[in-house]
């Protein structure tokens, strides 16, 4: 039998509440995932998501970004500094709400990943899903990739379609989107720290397939 690989060391990045930070927690208390949570790390003193991780047993650290001004490269500077004293090999974000720079992108290229709620490439940017409302999209889901210098276009991953329902809200039609993040955010980050996902130009094979359609649902 091949010997078992060590896990993978990750670190998510929130800037409050988590939820999905919390689900790919619950993912990694299984000993046979591939990945294990260890680090979380927020910009925001005051994110929720810290008390969530500590409870949980996972190391906390806060880079406030409040305490670099307008430099944005110092503040990931000091980013990296921590992701590094932790020895962390893949990066999730998790509704960490800064942008960042070509340059900490490029620290983690092939090695960072973000959850998008809409099917890329379709409605990038805020506001998802108040936008598939009023265009009168039939489907609406949620999106792993890896993070690139352009927002929410690099490879997919992952994907997972809901219905838009006639007269759905917004709140209504996000909290069915989330359901399905929390399914596929730690699929995707379980087949990357497997090794079995190899980004092909703009698109992901796993296991040498395409990876674009990895994960539907057909939630009600």
């Amino acid at each position: 039998m091949p010997c078992k690989s060590a896990r993978k060391r990750v670190a998510i990045l929130i800037s409050g509440r988590g939820s999905n930070m919390a689900a790919l927690i619950d993912a990694a208390k299984d000993e046979s995932y591939p990945a294990e949570i260890a680090l979380v790390l927020s910009n925001d003193p005051a994110a929720q998501g810290l008390n969530h991780a500590a409870a949980n047993g996972v190391a906390t650290a806060v880079v406030d970004h409040r305490s670099f001004g307008k430099d944005r490269e110092a503040f990931e500077h000091a980013m990296q500094r921590e992701l590094e004293t932790h020895r962390i090999e893949l990066v999730c974000l998790a509704g960490f709400m800064r942008l960042l720079t070509p340059w900490f992108v490029r620290q983690w290229d092939g090695r960072m990943l973000n959850i998008h709620p809409a099917l890329l490439p379709a409605f990038k940017g805020l506001d998802t899903h108040a936008r598939a409302i009023a265009a009168s999209a039939k489907q609406h889901g949620a999106t792993v990739h890896f993070v690139v210098p352009e927002m929410d276009a690099g490879p997919i991953i992952a994907q997972a379609a809901v219905p838009v329902h006639a007269g759905d809200t917004e709140a209504a039609l996000a909290a069915r989107v989330l359901e399905v993040e929390h399914h596929i955010y730690p699929l995707a980050l379980k087949l990357v720290a497997e090794g079995r996902v190899r980004i092909d130009g703009s698109n992901c094979l796993i296991d040498g397939q395409p990876a674009a359609l990895a994960s539907t649902s057909s939630q009600q």
